[in-house]
C-alpha cells in the first residue's frame, strides 16, 4: 500500500499510467471498429435494442463506450501538463487552438476517406476526431478561466446538458446548424451531392476536456502519487455512486430502463446507456471507470504490460489512422475473395471473430506503432510530430 504522507516524484509514473490508460482504451476502440468494418449485418443502435442484442454483442459495444471519455478526459489532462512543461496559458491556449484545427481538416478529410473511400464524398461523417478537434478550440479560450470557475463550467456542462435533450431547431432556423453541431445529433445539407452527419455533437465533450484540464494539477511535477491517487480513487467512486443513484432513480440523465424476463436483459437495460450526445449517465459511468483505472495503472508501473500499453498511447492519432486505413483494405480483400456473405455486407458469422480479429490486428499494428512513437520521442526537434 502507498502511504499517502510519502511523497513520490516519478514523472514516468504518473506520464506512463496515462499513456497507458490511452493505450488500452485504444484498444477498446479497435474492437469496437473491427465491429463496425466485419459485423455490419449485426449493427447496434444508440442505445441498444435489448430485445435484438446478444450479450457478448452488448458487452462489446459496451467497454467502447469507454474509448471517448476518456480520450478527451486524457486529452484535456496533456493540455494542461503541455502548459506546465511550456510555462504559461498563452502557449497552451495557442496550441490547444491550431492542433484543435488541424484535427477537424483531418476528420474531413483522411479520416472521413478511410471510412468511405468515396471522392468526392457524398457524406462527411463529424466524428470523434471532429469532437475533440473543436473541444479543443474551446478549451484554447477556457484555459483563461480560473480553475474553480473551469470545474464549474466542466460540471454544469455534464451535469445539466440533459435539460436541452428535447430543444429541437428546424432547418429553416438560423439556430439549427449550430445545434445539431452542439447538441442535436442530426443531418445537415450543404449542397445537393453533399450532406454533414453530426455524429458527436460537442457541447458534452467541451465538459469533458475542461474537467480533464482542471484535474491537471494532480498531475504536477513532483505532486504527491499516493495523494493524486487517493483523489482519483475517491472521484471515481464518486462518479460511479452518482451513476448508481440517478440511475435507479430512473428520472433524469439518460432514458429510463427497464425490468426483462432474465437477469442477464435486466442488467442489460440498466447500463444501456446514450452515446450521441453522450448523456450524464453515460459520462458518469465511464469517467468514474477511467479515473479508477488509471489509479490502478499508477500502482502497476513496474507491470510489463503497462509499458506495452504505454507504446500504444503515446502515438494515439497515428494508431487512429492507420488501423482506420488497415481495416477498410481488409474489408475490400474480404469482399473481392469471398463477396457478400451477409446481405449486402460481407462479415463475420461471429462475435467471437470479431474478438480474435481484434487480437491478431493488436498484435500486428504494435510493432509500426512501437516505431513511430520511438520517432516522435526521438525527433523533437520535427514540429509536425507532436500533432500525432
Amino acid at each position: 500500500m502507498i502511504n499517502p504522507s510519502v511523497k513520490t516524484t516519478l514523472p514516468t509514473q504518473r506520464l506512463q499510467s496515462i499513456d497507458a490508460l490511452r493505450g488500452l482504451v485504444i484498444l477498446f476502440m479497435l474492437l469496437d471498429h473491427v465491429r463496425e468494418t466485419f459485423f455490419l449485418h449485426r449493427q447496434v443502435s444508440d442505445p441498444m435494442t435489448i430485445e435484438t442484442t446478444e450479450p457478448w454483442l452488448f458487452a462489446s459495444r459496451t467497454l467502447a463506450h469507454l474509448c471517448a471519455p476518456v480520450f478527451v478526459l486524457l486529452t484535456g489532462l496533456s493540455a494542461w501538463l503541455y502548459g506546465e512543461k511550456y510555462q504559461g496559458r498563452g502557449e497552451v491556449s495557442g496550441f490547444l487552438f491550431k492542433r484543435g484545427l488541424f484535427l477537424v481538416v483531418l476528420e474531413l478529410t483522411l479520416v472521413n476517406f478511410a471510412w468511405t473511400f468515396e471522392l468526392p464524398p457524398g457524406v462527411i461523417y463529424l466524428q470523434v476526431i471532429w469532437a475533440i478537434g473543436i473541444s479543443m478550440i474551446a478549451l484554447s479560450l477556457l484555459v483563461w478561466l480560473p480553475r474553480p470557475a473551469l470545474l464549474g463550467v466542466a460540471a454544469m456542462i455534464i451535469a445539466g446538458h440533459n435539460l436541452l435533450d428535447n430543444l429541437h431547431f428546424g432547418v429553416e432556423s438560423a439556430l439549427h446548424v449550430p445545434w445539431a453541431m452542439l447538441h442535436d445529433r442530426s443531418w445537415l445539407d450543404v449542397t445537393d451531392g453533399l450532406r454533414l452527419r453530426t455524429s458527436y455533437p460537442v457541447l458534452p465533450w467541451i465538459g469533458v476536456i475542461a474537467l480533464g484540464y482542471a484535474l491537471g494539477p494532480w498531475f504536477a511535477r513532483g505532486s504527491d502519487a499516493g495523494q493524486r491517487q487517493h483523489r482519483l480513487m475517491v472521484a471515481g467512486a464518486v462518479a460511479l455512486l452518482g451513476f448508481m443513484i440517478l440511475r435507479l432513480y430512473n428520472g433524469y440523465g439518460d432514458a429510463p430502463w427497464a425490468g426483462y424476463p432474465t437477469i442477464t436483459q435486466t442488467l442489460m437495460s440498466f447500463f444501456n446507456i446514450t452515446k450521441y450526445p453522450p448523456s450524464l449517465l453515460f459520462l458518469a459511468l465511464t469517467l468514474g471507470c477511467g479515473m479508477l483505472l488509471l489509479r490502478a495503472f499508477e500502482r502497476a508501473r513496474h507491470a510489463r504490460w503497462i509499458s506495452a500499453l504505454a507504446v500504444l498511447g503515446a502515438a494515439p492519432m497515428f494508431f487512429y489512422l492507420l488501423h482506420l486505413y488497415v481495416l477498410k483494405l481488409l474489408y475490400l480483400a474480404g469482399t473481392a475473395l469471398w463477396g457478400h456473405n451477409h446481405g449486402e455486407h460481407f462479415g463475420f458469422d461471429s462475435i467471437g471473430a470479431v474478438w480474435l480479429m481484434s487480437l491478431l490486428l493488436a498484435g500486428a499494428l504494435y510493432v509500426p506503432v512501437r516505431g513511430f512513437a520511438r520517432l516522435k520521442a526521438r525527433r523533437r526537434d520535427i514540429a509536425w510530430l507532436k500533432y500525432f
